[in-house]
C-alpha cells in the first residue's frame, strides 16, 4: 500500500510540475498584463521604461516605432480602454520571451469605441535586470481562434 501511495504522490507531483509555469514565465505574463493596464491608463512613463528604444509596433493602420506609439497613447488618438485577455502562451528562449495573447480589445479611435478580436504577439528581451519590449504586433483573428500551447 505504501508503495502505491508513493507512486501516486510522485506521479501527482510530476504532473503538477509539468503544468506549472516557470518563475520567468510568471514574470513575463505579469509584465504583459501590466502593460495592458498601463496602456489603458495612458501611463507613458511606465511604458517608456518598458519599450526598448528600437521597439516596433504593428497595428491595423500601420507600423511605427517607440516615440510614435507613446505619442499615440499619451494623446489618446488610440485609447486602449480595455484588453480582455482570453488566452496567453509564453515561450522563453535564452534571454528572449515570446508572448501570444488572444484578446478582445476595446479602444477609442476617432471618437468611437470599437471592439476587435486580436492575437497580439509580444517580444521581450532581458537586458541586465529588466525585460524590454522589442515588438508588439496586432493580428486580426476570428473569435474562434485558439492559441496553441
Amino acid at each position: 500500500m505504501k508503495k502505491h501511495f508513493f507512486i501516486f504522490t510522485l506521479l501527482l507531483f510530476s504532473v503538477s510540475f509539468t503544468f506549472a509555469q516557470s518563475s520567468t514565465e510568471q514574470e513575463i505574463e505579469k509584465l504583459s498584463m501590466d502593460k495592458w493596464q498601463w496602456m489603458a491608463d495612458k501611463d507613458v512613463a511606465k511604458l517608456e521604461k518598458l519599450f526598448d528604444d528600437k521597439a516596433k509596433f504593428v497595428h491595423m493602420s500601420g507600423s511605427w516605432k517607440k516615440d510614435r506609439e507613446l505619442e499615440i497613447i499619451e494623446s489618446g488618438s488610440i485609447w486602449y480602454k480595455n484588453a480582455d485577455v482570453h488566452d496567453t502562451a509564453i515561450e522563453i528562449s535564452g534571454n528572449t520571451a515570446l508572448v501570444w495573447n488572444r484578446i478582445t480589445l476595446t479602444a477609442h479611435v476617432r471618437g468611437n469605441d470599437v471592439e476587435n478580436e486580436f492575437t497580439v504577439t509580444e517580444v521581450y528581451q532581458k537586458q541586465g535586470e529588466e525585460w524590454k519590449m522589442l515588438a508588439l504586433t496586432f493580428s486580426s483573428v476570428r473569435d474562434t481562434h485558439e492559441i496553441e500551447h
